[in-house]
């Protein structure tokens, strides 16, 4: 087990959010940063990923490409896995609120309606991945990122000077002729566009890089991060004034200029480098002075794939414990205690198993 670090605590401190953020209304989101600038835990979520990638691939650095390739695909199959599993479980929750508490409008929450009425085309949409349940949209998105993670891989060992270029100009044919993957059986669109999503994940990878551009950064990291926090202020006034420009009235193509989550709209993107560049390093004085606390979230970001997914299911059952019971002030403290109390208990047991494994390997190797 690794020690407390920053990018397991910002890790971790993503998947605290988005379990408070995926309940609506919940008392606790109005806390979280999505509510002081332009960006949210998904985005912080995501360039994670591609930072763990590229610490993946420093790690094998013996390895040849395809055993890399292989490597990052085992991961995506993984996450696949997770996201139907996890999907599966909401499906399961909902009806039986339904049922035990005789409300069939439940069966409409979350675009879950297709499954019941539809089950069949529906379940063939769920394994393709062109059918998602809303608040468990973020995972397909990290499928998709994680099946492109051999390829990123690839490009990087034997061309790596075209991996940004390449990923900026998918990023920029997506806004400008509003590219993105359908949904079916239900007509729409991904939440989380993959083709303009992918640009952070490559990101988070590029940046990750002693040298290039991660290089670039590290060198000048002081003077970065001056520039950057007159970003994360506009930020926050651009909030608190409930500014968001009009799609009619800005310049063509609008998707450039709006604050749209789905395209990952450039102001979005820039608001997130900058508070990133603001708050980096900050790890150091988090662990000092708040150590209980930096050591939890870091055990959440360590085991972040178990976590996430218990962190889902618990957002959907503060969901239906809040429509149940009401969204009172204990009611939400409640539901926030025993939701963080699961994901750490995710995060020990999932670390227990990992010790209990080396363990038994190293017993087995010196018998």
């Amino acid at each position: 087990m690794r020690k407390a670090n920053e990018i397991d605590f910002w890790r971790g401190f993503a998947l605290a959010s988005i379990f408070a953020n995926h309940i609506p209304g919940f008392f606790f989101e109005r806390f979280t940063h999505r509510n002081f600038g332009l960006s949210d835990s998904a985005e912080l979520f995501v360039f994670l990923a591609g930072w763990s990638v590229r610490l993946l691939a420093n790690s094998s650095e013996g390895f040849s490409l395809p055993r890399l390739m292989l490597r990052l695909a085992a991961r995506a199959v993984t996450i696949y896995a997770a996201q139907i599993l996890i999907t599966m479980i909401a499906i399961a929750l909902i009806a039986t609120a339904s049922l035990w508490f005789d409300q069939p409008l439940l069966l409409e929450w979350h675009n879950a309606a297709a499954v019941f009425q539809d089950p069949a085309e529906a379940h063939v949409g769920l394994v393709l991945l062109t059918h998602q349940l809303g608040y468990f949209d973020i995972l397909p998105l990290y499928v998709v990122l994680m099946a492109g993670a051999p390829f990123m891989a690839a490009v990087d060992r034997l061309v790596p000077w075209l991996l940004l270029p390449g990923s900026l100009a998918i990023y920029a044919l997506a806004l400008t002729f509003n590219i993105n993957l359908p949904t079916w059986p239900t007509e729409g669109v991904w939440y989380f566009n993959p083709f303009a999503w992918q640009l952070i994940f490559v990101l988070g990878f590029v940046l990750a890089r002693d040298d290039g551009i991660g290089g670039f950064v590290s060198r000048h990291f002081a003077l970065l991060r001056i520039a950057a926090l007159p970003v994360v202020i506009a930020g926050v006034v651009v909030v608190l004034m409930n500014y968001a420009p009009d799609p009619f009235k800005v310049p063509w193509p609008p998707l450039f200029f709006v604050f749209d989550k789905t395209y990952l709209s450039p102001a979005r993107l820039i608001h997130f480098l900058a508070l990133a560049a603001v708050f980096a390093g900050d790890f150091a004085y988090i662990i000092r002075f708040l150590k209980p606390v930096g050591r939890f979230l870091s055990m959440l970001g360590r085991n972040s794939l178990n976590v996430f997914c218990v962190g889902s299911v618990c957002s959907l059952l503060g969901q239906l414990v809040r429509f149940i019971l009401g969204g009172s002030l204990w009611v939400d403290t409640t539901v926030l205690i025993i939701g963080l109390a699961a994901m750490g208990l995710t995060a020990w047991l999932s670390e227990l198993r990992e010790r209990l494994r080396s363990r038994s390997a190293a017993l087995a190797a010196s018998a």
